[in-house]
């Protein structure tokens, strides 16, 4: 790798850094098409794993022996900056070893996602990037095959999601896909039920349906407000709920999935 020290935050070689907040990232076509930002050693790390390709890493001194182990001979240029430096670059204290501006990889189709997959989460318009982030762990740690995510749906590659995901992104087979009317006909092709995670009277209970799941299964989850849409209620082989107590009406959609993974996981025993 090519280690090149920068003492001016001004410097445009470090314009892919520049401004990562979350209010600065939204406005940027660069990050939102071409590029994504992977923080920490540990996250880089997975995303080299996935063959994925940087254009450059910026880091502070204390870190480069962990980044000379990663890329070794790798033609990388590094910017090696103090940690005054990187903060006016990037907008905060970066203090997790490491940011890379990656190339986005080219999504693949969705037969080919779906194709060998027994587990599948769809996330449907999630707003808040940590519950992308979050339900990607949950599918990591609770064995889903793949992650389909709708079009409106915040991106699993923005620089929280990644990091709340500690890397999983990389890990879990994913793609987007257009709406319900494009991605069920897939999913029956393929012998796939469908399960909407949704509060309705007439849901079934989560213990009930993981008594009886089918072979494949796509677990459906909606937005942190008004949940599953309209197309995604109807496209749905069945309606899911976990019983709540204490009160509360639902829980959070990424321990929604968490919660539900296991359960399909562990189904209860027959008779009990």
């Amino acid at each position: 790798m090519h280690e090149i020290r920068i003492d001016d935050p001004a410097d445009p070689r470090l314009d892919d850094y520049r401004g990562l907040t979350d209010t600065a990232l939204r406005l940027r076509s660069d990050v939102d098409g071409g590029l994504y930002i992977a923080e920490s050693l540990k996250v880089i790390e997975r995303a080299i794993g996935a063959a994925h390709h940087p254009r450059s890493v910026l880091t502070q001194e204390r870190w480069l022996d962990g980044l000379r182990a990663l890329f070794g001979d790798a033609e990388v240029d590094v910017y090696v900056c103090a940690d005054t430096v990187v903060e006016a670059a990037a907008g905060f204290p970066v203090h997790r070893g490491a940011l890379a501006a990656m190339h986005r990889p080219a999504l693949p189709a969705l037969e080919e996602v779906v194709r060998d997959a027994r587990t599948i989460l769809v996330l449907e318009d999630l707003v808040e990037h940590q519950n992308v982030g979050s339900a990607f762990r949950a599918a990591a740690a609770l064995g889903a095959d793949a992650v389909l995510v709708s079009a409106r749906c915040a991106d699993p590659l923005y620089r929280r999601s990644v990091k709340v995901s500690t890397g999983t992104v990389f890990q879990v087979p994913w793609t987007r896909f257009a709406g319900w009317e494009e991605l069920a006909p897939i999913l029956r092709a393929e012998g796939i039920g469908i399960a909407a995670l949704a509060l309705r009277d007439d849901a079934e209970t989560l213990e009930s349906y993981a008594a009886r799941r089918p072979e494949r299964v796509a677990l459906a989850f909606g937005s942190e407000g008004p949940g599953l849409t309209a197309p995604a209620l109807a496209a749905a082989d069945a309606v899911v709920t976990i019983p709540m107590a204490g009160g509360v009406d639902s829980l959070n959609v990424a321990s929604t999935a968490a919660v539900a993974l296991w359960a399909l996981q562990h189904p209860p025993a027959a008779g009990s």
